[in-house]
């Protein structure tokens, strides 16, 4: 078994995140592509927006600090802290409303 702090990695990458240019940090905390499922923990600096993108299968993402929106077209969710956002399976964008850090966490079909 393994164990890791989810805490500490949020504090490390959101000081990764303050210091880069692209405002962002990531790192996958669990599985990856050549898994089913994948675990990601994101930090972005307030107004980092993740562009547009496809949904790679099914997908949440649990915001761990601060404040995000996350939009599809017309449709538009916020999350905070303890907040769970169902990705739909829709191109899809991600901001940060605030310094903030989320658990991206997708299955892929095999």
């Amino acid at each position: 078994m393994q164990k890791l702090s989810l805490d500490a990695r949020v504090r490390e990458h959101l000081e990764r995140a303050a210091a880069s240019s692209a405002g962002r940090s990531a790192e996958t905390v669990y599985g990856g592509h050549e898994h089913v499922l994948r675990q990601t923990l994101m930090a972005l600096r307030s107004g980092t927006t993740l562009a547009e993108h496809g949904n790679p299968g099914e997908a949440t993402v649990l915001v761990l600090r601060g404040r995000v929106r996350l939009s599809s077209g017309d449709d538009v969710w916020e999350g905070m802290a303890g907040d769970l956002l169902l990705v739909p399976p829709s191109r899809h964008s991600l901001e940060a409303l605030e310094d903030a850090a989320v658990l991206l966490t997708v299955a892929k079909p095999p």
